[in-house]
């Protein structure tokens, strides 16, 4: 418990930088019309694109003997891949509502 508490006292600004991103994220999400869904999806896609890159990087430059970076970043590809891959289903999901029906 200690040394939870201590790496809390030294990390405290970025806990709130990160507490207070997730909250402005949710509503800034909650907000977004329907009508911008699939470019903010797309937007979101482009992100994670990168962010499975840096984590292939990553792995690529820890070494063979530190399995905690290469188990996050093995995480990260991995969570990173299914966001990219959910939000391609989600958009074409969406995009295919506004198709005419054929009759």
């Amino acid at each position: 418990m200690e040394l939870f508490a201590e790496f809390f006292l030294e990390n405290q600004k970025f806990i709130y930088v990160i507490i207070l991103s997730v909250l402005l994220g949710v509503e800034v999400i909650s907000n977004v019309p329907a009508v911008l869904h699939t470019p903010l999806m797309s937007g979101a896609n482009a992100i994670h694109g990168v962010v499975i890159i840096g984590a292939i990087i990553v792995m690529g430059h820890a070494p063979s003997d530190d399995y905690l970076a290469l188990g996050l970043g093995f995480v990260a590809v991995v969570l990173g891949t299914l966001n990219v891959v959910g939000g391609f289903v989600v958009t074409n999901r969406m995009l295919e509502m506004f198709k005419k029906k054929d009759k």
